[in-house]
């Protein structure tokens, strides 16, 4: 049986993409600013679908005053 099309990431992962702490992720997902989905029973494990980080960025990402993003024209 095959999952459907989404990749699902780790807290620490996810952290590391955005180069913030793993609690900083927990408190957007305690907050609902980011998707997860507890895996298991009891404490269980948090995995965040790829489509959710990418709304997240969206969302929460913008760029600093004076600089430009990649591939953007400042």
């Amino acid at each position: 049986m095959k999952a459907s099309g989404t990749r699902m990431y780790r807290v620490k992962a996810v952290a590391e993409l955005f180069d913030v702490s793993v609690s900083t992720i927990y408190r957007a997902i305690e907050s609902g600013q980011l998707q997860a989905l507890k895996i298991g029973t009891g404490k269980g494990a948090l995995r965040i679908p790829e489509h959710a980080i990418e709304i997240f960025a969206k969302e929460c990402a913008s760029p600093v005053d004076g600089a430009s993003v990649e591939g953007e024209v400042a």
